[in-house]
């Protein structure tokens, strides 16, 4: 090897990190000597090297190679310096913006909010002046719980979150409406406890929603027993052409829950991401649709949220991760790695982040496998539908995080590939689940669909809701998700084709009969 073949392969193996070396490709900067520009190209092309920028100026090319031209590049004549090209990114919120599960499931990326439609909700209150919330076109009631625009429990703006988390803006998450300008009345009938309302508040409140031009009104709560003016108040709302949305409750039984199973109100079930019925959610002849309502994530209070909040991504693609419980809160970028089951110490896997399919071991084990074969962090997916989240049983040095099945299995693709894992401790956001999340999912379809067709009645969207809902489990009606998942573009097309037909005299139970 002569000098000049031995210096290049000394800056070589200086500049480059073991990570690097482990990567089936690499970014690099190679720098040429004074006037050697022309024949060091033509010899990379020869060589079938990508050039990705000609840096003339600075006697330099940014360019990837494998491997194998890695190590051809020390017989090109004229390079007189190798170093990697490190990657930059922005300085803000390296979680960037998630669009949590739901909002695909339900069709929601596929409609646009064309504004009118107001939704009313009644909780806990409202986060005013969160960054990722509407403020434009939000109202709301002075209540006997506190003020409207505070909310020191934090249900009510994780509710709002998911009906309308504004989109665009870089961070946080998107709601199933993204539009800044969203409509929206809050009344709060919820004190920071959160323990419980009266029925007579919600007649209260429903009067205030109908008083502020509310189309829908959206309630992630209920308790047992039918009450005569409360039913009366539902009654009379919707008779005036509101639609009135309600959580199915939490108790996994097959007992009536209210507001949400009096005929006037829709009752909503809750779903995992798996499109499964939560065990909690209860079932009953009043369920009418579904919602996602499992590991949601949404806005909190500033300040009040308790779970980191990760994302996986390659090159554009982004995929919502779930941090197990115990992991480093952190990032990093390292090619990706195929662990399988991860049951003994991962191998190949030096400098890389590990893929692992669940199943055979507990999750610490898993990542603690990765760790021993010289792993940088772990990503475990799921061995049935739906996203993932566990306790590693203790403290890992990894960055460690849970996806879904099919998110896992399109990582499986692309092995190999530069991969990155971002967990935040965002004070903003957090995951909740119940009937509650579920709710606000289905009246912000409602809402979504009824901005493009204000001619409609409350009960003509209830119907197209039903009609084009994407049938679960059994076939046709059932008490576990009613008549299945709501979807947004199906309810716009069937509106589109057969028009608003329903009869505003007439209230429905969830079964479909008229009362």
């Amino acid at each position: 090897m002569n000098k000049k073949t031995t210096l290049i392969a000394a800056a070589i193996s200086a500049a480059i990190s073991l990570p690097a070396l482990a990567s089936d490709s690499m970014r690099l900067i190679v720098e040429y000597k004074p006037g050697q520009g022309a024949a060091v190209k033509t010899a990379l092309e020869q060589k079938g090297i990508k050039v990705h920028h000609e840096l003339d100026k600075f006697d330099s090319i940014a360019l990837s190679v494998s491997k194998e031209q890695f190590a051809e590049l020390k017989s090109v004549d004229g390079i007189s310096m190798v170093y990697p090209d490190a990657k930059r990114k922005l300085q803000g919120n390296a979680v960037g913006e998630i669009s949590p599960y739901g909002i695909a499931m339900t069709q929601a990326d596929q409609l646009n909010y064309a504004g009118g439609t107001k939704v009313c909700i009644i909780d806990s209150g409202y986060d005013y002046g969160h960054p990722d919330l509407p403020a434009a076109n939000v109202t709301g009631e002075m209540g006997l719980s506190g003020p409207w625009n505070e909310d020191d429990h934090s249900h009510g703006t994780h509710v709002a979150g998911t009906i309308a988390a504004v989109g665009g803006n870089g961070e946080g998450v998107v709601g199933v409406n993204s539009d800044e300008n969203m409509n929206l009345h809050i009344v709060r009938v919820f004190n920071a406890a959160g323990n419980f309302a009266y029925a007579s508040s919600l007649v209260g409140a429903v009067s205030d929603c109908v008083d502020a031009d509310a189309d829908i009104i959206s309630m992630s709560l209920g308790g047992s027993f039918e009450n005569p003016i409360e039913r009366k108040a539902m009654d009379a709302a919707a008779r005036e052409g509101v639609l009135i949305i309600a959580a199915a409750g939490n108790d996994g039984n097959a007992t009536h829950s209210y507001p949400a199973s009096y005929d006037s109100v829709m009752s909503v079930a809750a779903i995992d991401s798996a499109a499964q019925h939560a065990n909690f959610s209860q079932r009953t002849s009043q369920v009418e649709v579904a919602g996602p309502g499992v590991n949601t994530l949404s806005t909190v209070p500033r300040g009040m949220g308790q779970s980191g909040v990760g994302v996986v991504s390659q090159e554009s693609n982004a995929y919502e991760a779930i941090p197990m419980q115990g992991s480093t809160i952190g990032s990093i970028d390292a090619p990706l790695a195929d662990c399988g089951v991860g049951t003994s110490a991962c191998e190949d896997v030096a400098g890389k982040i590990c893929l692992i399919e669940r199943g055979e071991i507990a999750f610490g084990a898993k990542v603690a496998n990765c760790e021993a074969g010289g792993g940088v962090g772990a990503i475990v997916y799921n061995n049935v539908p739906g996203t993932l989240s566990g306790t590693l049983g203790g403290d890992s040095a990894l960055v460690a995080v849970g996806i879904s099945q099919a998110d896992g299995q399109e990582l499986m693709s692309n092995i190999g590939m530069e991969t990155s894992i971002n967990i935040e401790q965002l004070a903003n956001y957090d995951y909740m689940s119940g009937t509650s999340m579920a709710t606000p999912h289905v009246s912000g379809v409602a809402a979504l669909v009824w901005s493009h067709f204000p001619q409609c009645s409350g009960n003509d969207i209830r119907m197209a809701l039903r009609a084009s809902a994407s049938d679960l489990a059994e076939t046709g009606y059932d008490y576990n998700t009613g008549w299945g998942l709501v979807q947004a573009k199906d309810a716009y097309d069937y509106l589109a084709t057969n028009g608003c037909k329903s009869s505003n005299g007439k209230i429905y139970g969830g079964d479909g009969s008229a009362r």
